[in-house]
């Protein structure tokens, strides 16, 4: 195995565990809070615990990737991960479960960054392209397979299980990272910006406890209003902190590249419809249609199949023509196959009315994700991948939880036919702007912009 396969392979197993965990234990918190207690608070903290401290850390995690190197962060992260999932895994109390899965959420944080930008600082050009597009589609995987996988441990065995199966893969990439002869490269700046990370954490964290607990109290809730007015504030203290620091864990002449700045706002319009059409058509699919969980699950598996055999293909297309048309017509394919799903009627027959447009929203998605990914980090230094690749990740969360915390405002409380019809519909422009904003502003050849 190549130095580069193998450092592919360890940022794909790295990223993998960290977005499988995300989405398989959905499916085990009715049996957790059966055994635990707690019921429906416990399912909520269990599964939200995670999310905030993961989103409200991955800007620091990326900083600090950069500052003592990728492949350090992503051992320790490996580490802390392994500790955390078998914390989990014995958890006696709803209460140790939660925490173990808060702790569990910031070794997370330093996976996902330090892994991509492992990947950035030792490939180069088309390589570089192609090995993202190899890594969007197996951590693509994790998102769609880990409702399935998780299904059937609990099922057959017990939601322990849900957690301790990462242990296996946690403990490949480690020991593939201490076979690993890389040079670690770091930023210029040695000094951790504490000020600014503790700003950045209160601010994304308090963004995204009130987008998740909006679904619980509302907006006019003072939890949530509260939570997320002093989220905006923290945020805007941090940036005008950054401005000044004399070495800032966030670079703003990181978004004097047009490719980074206009890339990432391309980012929140896809990202929020990716998450949004995926909240509706599940619920649709059981509430509405009838289909059960399993074959809810199993309806938008042929976008992971798409996404598998040809990420790689439009990847290093993207590195070898630019991403500027990838990145443009993707999104427009993905809308187009999304807006053909508003069709459906009841009855619902899902290889007539759904599956064409899901076949087209996952050519179109996969068109787009490795392209947008290259133009982004291939915008600037590679040294910056770390907290590149964090604010990338940061802008595709927030665009998600707000898009689906906001769709209530829209079709009401719930997912019927009618509500379905505009949810996607609101899909479908939020993908064509992105397309838009990618033919717009998104230039080939542009490199490491941020170095002039």
């Amino acid at each position: 195995m190549t130095k580069n396969h193998l450092v592919l392979f360890i940022a794909i197993l790295a990223s993998f565990v960290a977005f499988l965990d995300g989405s398989v234990v959905g499916v085990a918190l009715p049996q957790i809070s059966e055994q635990l207690g707690g019921g429906l608070l416990t399912q909520q903290w269990v599964n939200n615990a995670y999310l905030i401290t993961l989103g409200s850390l991955i800007l620091a995690a990326g900083s600090l990737s950069d500052i003592f190197g990728r492949k350090k962060i992503l051992t320790v992260g490996l580490l802390g991960f392994l500790v955390t999932s078998l914390l989990c895994a014995v958890a006696p109390t709803a209460e140790f479960l939660v925490i173990a899965r808060g702790l569990q959420g910031i070794a997370g944080a330093l996976l996902v960054p330090s892994s991509l930008a492992l990947i950035i600082s030792t490939h180069t050009g088309t390589a570089q392209a192609k090995a993202i597009g190899q890594w969007t589609a197996w951590t693509g995987m994790a998102f769609i397979i880990g409702p399935l996988v998780g299904g059937l441990l609990v099922d057959l065995f017990s939601w322990r299980l849900v957690f301790a199966i990462n242990v296996l893969p946690i403990v490949a990439a480690l020991i593939f990272v201490s076979r690993l002869n890389v040079e670690d490269e770091h930023a210029e700046r040695k000094k951790v910006d504490i000020t600014g990370i503790v700003l950045g954490a209160l601010g994304l964290g308090g963004i995204v406890y009130a987008l998740i607990e909006q679904g619980n109290f509302g907006f006019a809730h003072p939890a949530v209003w509260g939570t997320g007015l002093g989220g905006i504030v923290a945020l805007i203290i941090f940036i005008l902190h950054e401005r000044h620091a004399e070495q800032p864990m966030l670079p703003l002449g990181l978004f004097k590249s047009q490719n980074f700045s206009v890339g990432n706002v391309a980012t929140f319009f896809i990202y929020a419809a990716l998450a949004l059409q995926g909240f509706l058509l599940v619920i649709f699919l059981q509430q509405v249609a009838g289909f059960t969980a399993t074959l809810a699950g199993l309806a938008s598996l042929p976008v992971t199949i798409i996404m598998f055999f040809l990420s790689s293909r439009f990847g290093a297309l993207s590195g070898k023509y630019g991403p500027r048309w990838f990145m443009a017509a993707g999104p427009v394919i993905a809308g187009l196959g999304t807006l053909y799903m508003s069709g459906v009627n009841m009855p619902a027959n899902y290889w007539t009315e759904l599956l064409p447009g899901i076949l087209l929203f996952g050519l179109g998605l996969t068109v787009t994700v490795a392209p947008l990914t290259s133009a982004i980090l291939g915008s600037i230094q590679s040294k910056q991948a770390g907290i590149g690749s964090a604010v990338n990740n940061a802008v595709a969360r927030i665009a998600g939880l707000l898009a689906v915390a906001v769709i209530g405002l829209l079709i009401g409380t719930s997912v019927d036919l009618n509500g379905f019809r505009i949810g996607i519909t609101v899909c479908a422009a939020l993908l064509i702007i992105g397309g838009v904003t990618s033919a717009i502003g998104i230039r080939n050849g542009l490199v490491h912009e941020s170095d002039r």
